[in-house]
């Protein structure tokens, strides 16, 4: 259905796809006939505006979704000819602050950018970390972030683990948010990650195709033996043999929360360092003590996020970025080679 005429009840409405600009805006979508009976917040989780279903269902109860011009709950059933409204809130509504914290800024133009994260930063605020977050710096270095992620995630379109350092994009129009939030579901954005777990893998590539979900004990950890545990794959071949360490680059197929941190350590190979799944207790069992010590002085998960492509959203461009190895992995890689050759 086409946008209202200027002065009729729709005249503020836009098809989904087209850009509002950061203001806050209403979107409509029209419920075609596949579409019908299907729920109101797995449909509008469909329409690439980078919204959870919680984060819908938090919209639809603050009465900002309509159907057919009455607000709805998030879980009712839609028919054919339905019209949805969605009311995205203003931008300008941050509690977030601004922070002038240095950003490693690889690409950008008006649409998006690449920024290179440390290890140690936080890429949106949560409970407890509501300064110093890679959002924070976002919003002192650019202040016209998409607004489709929220609050609290203006702009982000894909995470980094707080321990996890190397490249992200991040949109900076609500256009070019909802074109990379397409890619990402459809698999087309491709991420490749280097590892340095614990022990000395024996094949020299392969695949790992298990499920992840919520750890059924610990919350805050991911498992591959949930009960609701969904498709995950991760491919990965060996770069170099340090004995007790292997460098492992690794291509991710889904985005699953702590993917390539769960999939490893299910395998046998922890990411040295890694707290959570079994990579600091593993160091403990290097036979050589120098070596030993040296993985135990590990402070993080030594995984980084080294190359990243992707479809322009806007110009439909291919892009493509790499990132050295940062200096703690290679200060140990070099450590390990030179240890070994003695």
């Amino acid at each position: 259905m086409a946008p209202g005429k200027a002065g009729d009840k729709r005249s503020s409405l836009v098809p989904a796809g087209e850009e509002t600009g950061n203001e806050g805006g209403r979107y409509f979508f029209p419920v075609g006939r596949e579409e019908a009976g299907i729920r109101l917040d797995v449909f509008l989780s469909r329409q690439g505006l980078s919204l959870s279903r919680s984060q819908i269902k938090k919209t639809a109860d603050a009465g900002k979704i309509t159907v057919n011009g009455v607000p709805a709950r998030a879980g009712r059933q839609l028919r054919e000819g339905d019209e949805v409204v969605f009311e995205k809130p203003p931008v300008a509504a941050y509690d977030v602050l601004p922070e002038d914290i240095p950003l490693v800024v690889v690409y950008e133009d008006p649409s998006l950018l690449v920024v290179d994260k440390p290890a140690g930063m936080v890429v949106h605020p949560a409970a407890g970390n509501y300064r110093g977050t890679l959002v924070n710096a976002l919003l002192f270095h650019c202040r016209d972030l998409s607004g489709i992620g929220g609050v609290l995630r203006p702009g982000i379109v894909h995470r980094l683990d707080k321990g996890t350092s190397g490249l992200l994009v991040v949109a900076k129009s609500d256009a070019a948010h909802r074109g990379l939030a397409a890619q990402f579901k459809g698999h087309e954005v491709k991420k490749t990650y280097r590892a340095l777990v614990c022990g000395n893998v024996k094949e020299e590539e392969g695949v790992i195709n298990m499920p992840v979900g919520r750890d059924m004990v610990d919350r805050k950890k991911m498992s591959t033996r949930s009960r609701r545990g969904k498709e995950a794959l991760t491919g990965w071949r060996v770069g170099r043999r340090y004995g007790a360490v292997t460098l492992l680059d690794v291509d991710i197929e889904t985005g699953r929360t702590h993917q390539i941190r769960v999939h490893l350590a299910a395998k046998g190979h922890p990411v040295v360092g890694d707290s959570d799944y079994g990579g600091t207790k593993r160091a403990r069992t290097a036979a050589d003590m120098t070596i030993r010590e040296k993985l135990r002085a590990v402070r993080r998960s030594l995984l980084h996020s080294s190359r990243l492509a992707f479809t322009h959203p806007v110009t439909g461009k291919r892009l493509s970025f790499s990132s050295p190895l940062p200096e703690d992995m290679k200060e140990l890689c070099d450590f390990l080679e030179s240890y070994l050759a003695r």
